[in-house]
């Protein structure tokens, strides 16, 4: 999510080369200072969407196949 939002949304890329240039700047710049992950939702508040999405992909998995 963070390349995405401070370097790739504000970039212009006009090749390839051009933006794994980027991509690979963005990466050493960011892990010259790395500071670590900080969950901020429980393991239960995870836990809990994950059955309710898996419950509603079953239901459309099966209503498709009906």
């Amino acid at each position: 999510r963070d390349i995405s939002e401070n370097r790739l949304r504000r970039g212009v890329f006009k090749s390839v080369p051009e933006l794994t240039t980027a991509i690979e700047q963005y990466v050493a710049h960011h892990n010259a200072n790395p500071k670590p992950f900080i969950w901020t939702a429980t393991a239960r508040d995870i836990l809990q969407k994950v059955i309710r999405a898996n419950s509603r992909l079953s239901g459309k998995q099966n209503a498709t196949l009906h």
